[in-house]
């Protein structure tokens, strides 16, 4: 099966960032770093554990905020596990986020906890490549990879690593749950735009949950008080938080007021 993904369909900064990283990986080498020894736990266990879990992200900038914060990601990463975050998501993409490979290396070596590689997955290569950095899973955007979305899931999977599936609207869910997403994101940012709707994610999670999903969901982006997750807690298994938490600078104290347990 071809695995390139027609990237010249997907509009809007997103198919500006797609295209850019496509040009940057598609003549990667087989990595050059040796896969670490470091456990690689899995995202999906952490997720299913009672309560609302949180996937804090460790962000320095982004196309819809700029510079958000100059951290350490190792420090950040310590801090949100003592907080009680479940799992870590650890950019690194280089352009629009300032990310890196040695950011996830970095968060590898200082928490155990399961790692998100948060970038841009549009070849091949990449899986690989997390798998080398130490990373539990991966972010496949079902805006991205279109139908092939299930070949990249099945593909990373081949690595030993999860997969959060991320969609945005109706029909890019019913191509994640075609595709057997065992974790499964929804988006309420709009990544053509960049327009955040609250509404998305409990809306689409609904009907995930309708069709007879029975992974784990996730809810991603606008959040930053724990008023605004209580509608999670009846339906969503996790919620993805980055740059409220990243701007804290008390990244401890700032995970504690997010977390909930039942």
């Amino acid at each position: 099966m071809r695995l390139e993904p027609d990237l010249s369909r997907v509009p809007g900064v997103l198919g500006e960032i797609s295209r850019r990283r496509w040009a940057e990986v598609v003549d990667l080498e087989p990595p050059s770093f040796p896969p670490t020894s470091q456990p690689r736990p899995s995202l999906l266990e952490a997720l299913q554990a009672p309560g609302l879990s949180l996937i804090a992200e460790v962000k320095r900038k982004s196309p819809s905020q700029g510079d958000i914060a100059q951290l350490d990601p190792a420090q950040v990463a310590q801090a949100y596990a003592k907080g009680g975050a479940r799992a870590i998501s650890v950019l690194t993409e280089p352009h629009y986020f300032a990310g890196s490979n040695a950011d996830l290396l970095a968060v590898r070596q200082a928490v155990g906890l399961p790692i998100l590689r948060k970038d841009f997955t549009v070849h091949p290569r990449q899986l690989e490549e997390a798998r080398a950095l130490g990373a539990s899973a991966v972010l496949l955007i079902v805006a991205v990879l279109g139908e092939l979305t299930g070949a990249y899931l099945e593909l990373a999977q081949q690595q030993g690593l999860d997969a959060l599936v991320e969609v945005h609207d109706e029909a890019e869910l019913e191509v994640a749950l075609s595709s057997r997403a065992q974790i499964l994101g929804i988006n309420n940012r709009n990544l053509v735009d960049l327009k955040i709707d609250r509404t998305t994610a409990p809306r689409l999670g609904r009907l995930a949950r309708e069709r007879g999903f029975g992974g784990a969901l996730v809810a991603e982006s606008g959040y930053s008080h724990p008023a605004e997750l209580e509608e999670l807690h009846s339906l969503f298994d996790a919620v993805l938080i980055g740059t409220s938490l990243a701007r804290s600078q008390d990244w401890q104290a700032a995970v504690q007021k997010l977390t909930f347990r039942s």
